[in-house]
């Protein structure tokens, strides 16, 4: 058999039934046939000599007899389990049952079959061969018969089967314990999917339908209400069950034996008894308000324990504008612990109404203890996360800033710290500590087992104690610290200590001060350099006082503001430096008198023991100025 060369013929794969292959003997080739749709194509470009090729590749493949008929079944069976997908008869899916889709599929080829006959009728004129026109004929209507054979195989067989699934359905009890111990629909996935072909085969006209099978198909719908129903019912009753915490196990313990009382006749009662649905809508109420109820009381230990973890991250203590600690717990968390303690009061005693539990039951008791212990360990974490703010930031190696902050002043007893570090600060420390612990005592207890507040435990936890001594540990260190700076800047006490009238009446008399270990000297009036060496001794002292530093932090996180003490000290220097310049203006003041009372010349006249012009010079170096009326004085 030849081809005819002005015929082009596909060479695609078999696909989705589009090409069609059969395997002639007599040629030992594969023929490949177009659909409909091509072949029309096709035939439009062919020409009267590509017609009687088609007519010899026909009657090739229709000479196959037995061959062929033997090939047509195995071929049928194959592509028809190969058309549906290979599942598990008893899961769910959104593909059909295989019967139905058997079905199908032998119905299609039929229509393919038939189509391809119209179209080779449609040509026969072409091609005058009345015997290959009867052999066709002839081919076709074994085709149509291994498809009935086929189609009626399937049927017999899906009918069988599913009646014998009903019959298994019917006789089994609605609701059993799997094999995790929880009670639950039973053969859900089986019912399921005799439901579903039950469906289907109501949409087969010709698939007869057994007496088991008829009689579930006659209550399909109520029977389909039921299980979703009880599939709803059995979920909820197995969240309410298993997701069950161990401290409402016994609150619900008499619920729930109540509940599996009245579910325990589902589990006496088939899919074949009468009322199922009306028994099934009946525990559904149950279960339902039971599942309401336990997860309204879960809904709010979780709206608690949300309350809790909150106060485990909440921060006591914050820092100013300026970095620096404001003081102890702020009113607005307080508020907020106070005004949440009384909600977590609230939400134990709406539990209580839907537990229906007795205030003096031991199993509420023992819930309360549960409820109190995690609002315990909420405070704890808020009081350890204060005092753990407290204690990083009083740790040089942690510390990044300033922290606190005090200040150094020159007061009559001395310098002095402001507030002081061995009671001030202790105290402000201490206070800030305190008002921290008792942030704990703002809400109500829980418990009705236990006494006391939470501040009253919590207070003796060893954890806490050791943050607590950390911080007055550190606190000894920046005294000592703090000490040591004072120390440094004592070596200008006698500025402030020592009696500068007294201070000057010994310097007028020996010109100099006098050790401390000196009881008597030799009297020796001061000379005009005498006078400069003390001021220029005080300018000294001004030049390094002016150089003290603004601040000086201690231990990386205690800030000294010196500034106070710096201001008060130059104005001690100033009144130093004033008891020399102002003895030396009264000299200079009293040799003008002397010298404008006699007229004469000053330095033969003054009876002052300072040379006039040399005490002058001496005070414009000092950078005092003469009075005006002095001024005045010189000029004439």
């Amino acid at each position: 058999m030849t081809r005819a060369s002005s015929c082009s013929w596909p060479s695609s794969r078999l696909r989705c039934g589009t090409w069609r292959g059969v395997w002639c003997p007599s040629s030992a080739r594969l023929l490949r046939t177009a659909a409909p749709s091509r072949l029309q194509q096709s035939w439009r470009r062919c020409s009267a000599s590509s017609w009687s090729a088609l007519g010899s590749r026909i009657s090739c493949v229709l000479t196959c007899g037995a061959w062929y008929r033997w090939f047509w079944r195995s071929w049928i069976t194959r592509s028809a389990c190969s058309t549906v997908r290979e599942r598990d008869p008893d899961t769910l899916g959104r593909f059909p049952p295989r019967a139905a889709a058997t079905l199908c599929w032998s119905r299609q080829l039929k229509l393919r079959a038939g189509d391809t006959l119209g179209h080779f009728t449609a040509v026969q004129n072409l091609y005058q061969d009345s015997g290959v026109s009867q052999q066709v004929l002839q081919r076709f209507q074994q085709v149509v018969d291994v498809l009935q054979d086929f189609g009626d195989g399937v049927r017999s067989a899906w009918s069988s089967q599913l009646d014998s699934d009903c019959g298994f359905i019917l006789q089994q009890p609605l609701l059993q314990h799997n094999q995790q111990g929880m009670l639950g629909v039973n053969c859900s996935y089986k019912l399921e999917a005799v439901l579903r072909q039950l469906r289907c085969v109501s949409r087969e006209t010709d698939v007869e339908l057994h007496p088991l099978a008829a009689r579930l198909y006659t209550c399909i719908d109520d029977i389909t209400q039921s299980y979703l129903s009880l599939s709803r019912t059995m979920s909820c009753y197995s969240q309410a069950v298993s997701d069950a915490p161990q401290e409402e196990i016994p609150l619900t313990q008499n619920q729930l034996q109540d509940l599996n009382r009245t579910l325990s006749d589902l589990q006496r009662t088939t899919w074949s008894c009468e009322g199922v649905l009306q028994l099934v809508e009946q525990q559904r109420h149950r279960v339902m308000m039971f599942h309401a109820t336990v997860s309204q009381a879960r809904a709010n230990m979780d709206a608690m324990t949300r309350i809790i973890q909150g106060w485990a991250e909440l921060q006591l203590l914050q820092r100013s504008a300026d970095s620096l600690l404001e003081g102890g717990a702020t009113e607005q968390s307080c508020r907020r612990i106070r005004d949440e303690g009384q909600e977590l009061l609230r939400l134990t005693q709406v539990n209580r109404s839907l537990y229906a539990a007795e205030d003096s039951s031991e199993s509420w008791i023992t819930y309360l203890d549960h409820i109190d212990d995690k609002v315990q360990h909420g405070l704890f974490h808020m009081l350890l996360r204060s005092l753990h703010f407290l204690s990083d930031n009083m740790n040089p190696q942690s510390s990044s800033s300033v922290f606190l902050a005090i200040s150094l002043q020159l007061q009559e007893t001395g310098s002095v710290f402001e507030p002081s570090v061995g009671g001030g600060l202790t105290d402000l420390l201490k206070s800030i500590i305190s008002d921290i612990y008792t942030a704990a005592s703002l809400p109500p207890r829980i418990s009705v087992s236990r006494h006391g507040n939470y501040q009253e435990c919590l207070q003796k936890n060893p954890e806490l104690c050791a943050l607590e001594q950390e911080v007055m540990r550190v606190l000894v260190q920046v005294r000592e610290e703090a000490g040591l700076l004072k120390l440094q800047l004592d070596r200008f006490s006698f500025l402030w200590t020592r009696d500068r009238t007294a201070a000057m009446d010994e310097f007028l008399t020996y010109s100099r001060q006098l050790g401390r270990d000196e009881m008597e000297a030799d009297q020796v009036p001061p000379a005009l350099r005498d006078f400069s060496r003390e001021i220029e001794s005080l300018d000294r002292l001004r030049a390094e006082v002016t150089q003290l530093d603004d601040v000086v932090v201690l231990h990386s996180w205690l800030q000294v503001d010196l500034r106070p003490f710096r201001d008060s000290l130059l104005s001690v220097l100033h009144h130093w430096r004033h008891l020399y310049t102002d003895y030396l203006l009264r000299a200079v003041s009293d040799s003008l008198k002397e010298v404008t009372q006699r007229g004469e010349d000053e330095e033969s006249s003054s009876s002052s023991r300072f040379p006039l012009t040399e005490t002058i010079l001496l005070l414009e170096a000092a950078g005092v100025e003469l009075p005006e009326h002095m001024a005045a004085q010189l000029q004439c």
